[in-house]
């Protein structure tokens, strides 16, 4: 099987996906102007898609209070740090940084809907298949 996406019911979509559109560039692969205003987001590989969206069906998850182990979206960054700055101006929080044994260094954030983020940069990157 191959991974098609991942969703995210968030209360405001559009503006999420505009988010993670013009501060983390994400593009829009497809959208939907109707309720639940559901964006797919790829990366610039276009290999990942998150798809955010406003569905009143479900209870919107409280990002705020899950702790950043149990749930996160991780992207790849040169310079975490930098990244970290750019994203708290657009908006989101910072929660903490931490080295691995590896010499990966990670970022854990949170965007504007409380959802965890981490900006990693890998000791030794996964391999592109």
């Amino acid at each position: 099987m191959k991974f098609e996406h991942f969703a995210l019911n968030v209360p405001d979509a559009k503006a999420a996906a505009h988010w993670y559109v013009t501060h983390l560039g994400l593009r829009i692969a497809r959208t939907r102007a109707d309720a639940p205003f559901t964006s797919f987001l790829a990366d610039d590989t276009g290999r990942v898609i998150m798809e955010v969206y406003s569905n009143t069906a479900a209870p919107y998850p409280d990002y705020k209070a899950a702790h950043p182990l149990c749930f996160h979206v991780a992207f790849v960054a040169e310079d975490p740090s930098d990244a970290r700055a750019r994203l708290v101006a657009a908006g989101a929080t910072a929660a903490y940084e931490e080295w691995l044994p590896d010499g990966s260094f990670l970022i854990m954030l949170r965007d504007p809907w409380g959802v965890p983020l981490q900006l990693v940069r890998r000791a030794a990157p996964f391999p592109t298949l």
